[in-house]
């Protein structure tokens, strides 16, 4: 129960505070701490991907991808 809260408070963000979720009823306090396991697994999980399709691009973990971004401005050459 206690880790439950703990979890709850440390991973909402400033959302939570411990009095009010130790006096969340029960059901309320077991669906906000799966819903926040749910966000904070997928979140992982695409992660995750984004660190596979980065190695699988560069061949490297290592190597960090440029982006392809054409600048956007022009230089301006003096006339003679």
């Amino acid at each position: 129960m206690f880790k439950q809260i703990h979890e709850i408070v440390f991973h909402g963000n400033g959302g939570y505070d411990w009095d009010t979720v130790y006096n969340m009823p029960l059901w309320l306090r077991r669906t906000t701490f799966n819903l926040m396991k749910e966000y904070y697994e997928k979140q992982d999980e695409e992660i995750e991907n984004q660190q596979k399709m980065l190695k699988n691009k560069t061949g490297s973990s290592k190597d960090i991808a440029r982006p392809n971004i054409a600048p956007t401005y022009t230089a301006k050459v003096p006339k003679k």
